[in-house]
């Protein structure tokens, strides 16, 4: 046994230089943030973003950490349910600032963004350096029966109010009811989605790296990383609308670009560098739990949280351009992943995508 097999037996935590460089990053993003919070809206509202990032970073970093200790499915899990902390955050903030169509536009764009440009990115980065990456097919089908059911449930009040039936006066309640019930889905659905993601899956010519932190330390930093997220999703918030005005900026393109990309660094950063290590799988389950989690537990949350709570009342009711984006994504996703098979192409294709859908709703 070397000398490094045995500190990790003894639970010993080891910092490398990217380590430490992403601590430096966090505590000089949240205390910039903190000090031009008010001052100078463009230049606080592009530093909370940047501290934002870079928390989420860390917590990337934490999680992956406990990668060995919890297996891949509930890595994937854990994972994106702490990478969608700082959304919940920045959507609470948003909600209780009155900045309903933000809330709206950001939990839209954070599905297209984890579909087509954090999975297409993957996809592209994997497929440029390995060629083509195998998906578990099983995994694939599960995920996309699963995306379709809960986006699918998740935009119905929308048909309902569109197609002006009986339901459209009482999107309230119907957002309610189908918050409700996509919490349950979750329940049901998480020891599935931990069990089909504990595959094993092998790295070709490349040895898995053992975790350098500890337990302790790692569920630390992440409890850290955390409480300083509420913090400056709250100085992001407050920076965000003068923004918007300074940059004139529209609150759907904000909403759906910009805080979307913000709130997923997490899945930015992870599923890129899991890709470009030929790990694809564990990739492919960390990008995509993100959205899944987002329809099952961020956005009923959010709606049963702002009728309770007396912010701005969240309804499921999206407009018709948010609706047909999100299921055109869905269901380009869904066909492109179904085969368990992906190439750089099918990526540039997700991201080109995305690129049209950002570009329709830069006017509003």
């Amino acid at each position: 046994m070397t000398a490094h097999d045995a500190a990790q037996k003894r639970g010993r935590t080891r910092f490398e230089r990217s380590d430490l460089i992403l601590f430096a990053a966090c505590a000089a993003g949240v205390l910039l943030a903190w000090l031009t919070n008010g001052q100078g809206s463009v230049l606080a509202f592009v530093l909370a973003g940047v501290a934002v990032a870079a928390l989420a970073a860390l917590v990337g970093r934490a999680v992956e950490q406990l990668g060995d200790r919890f297996g891949p499915g509930a890595t994937g899990v854990l994972q994106s349910a702490l990478g969608n902390l700082p959304e919940l955050f920045i959507a609470l903030f948003a909600l209780q600032a009155g900045l309903v169509q933000v809330v709206q536009a950001a939990l839209i764009g954070s599905i297209l963004a984890n579909l087509l440009l954090v999975l297409g990115l993957s996809f592209l980065v994997g497929g440029l350096k390995h060629g083509t990456q195998r998906l578990d097919s099983e995994r694939a089908q599960f995920i996309g029966v699963m995306l379709f059911v809960s986006v699918g449930a998740m935009v119905l009040p929308s048909l309902a109010y569109y197609l002006h039936t009986p339901a459209s006066e009482h999107e309230t309640t119907l957002s309610m009811i189908a918050a409700v019930v996509l919490l349950a889905l979750f329940a049901l659905s998480l020891p599935a989605s931990i069990r089909k993601a504990d595959l094993p899956q092998a790295v070709p010519g490349e040895a898995k790296e053992a975790p350098r932190w500890s337990l302790p330390v790692a569920i630390g930093l992440l409890a850290v990383a955390a409480v300083a997220a509420a913090f400056v999703s709250d100085w992001f918030v407050q920076a965000l609308e003068p923004a918007m005005h300074a940059l004139n900026i529209s609150e759907a393109f904000s909403g759906l670009v910009i805080v979307a990309i913000a709130g997923n660094a997490i899945e930015n950063f992870v599923g890129l560098q899991l890709a470009a290590k030929n790990q694809s799988e564990m990739a492919f389950a960390v990008v995509i739990n993100s959205p899944l989690q987002i329809a099952l537990v961020l956005a009923p949350v959010l709606v049963i949280a702002s009728n309770l709570f007396g912010f701005a009342s969240l309804t499921l009711v999206f407009s018709p351009m948010l609706v047909m984006a999100v299921l055109v994504a869905v269901l380009l996703t869904t066909i492109i992943t179904f085969d368990g098979r992906s190439n750089w192409l099918e990526g540039a294709a997700l991201i080109g995508l995305y690129c049209i859908i950002a570009a329709s709703f830069w006017w509003g």
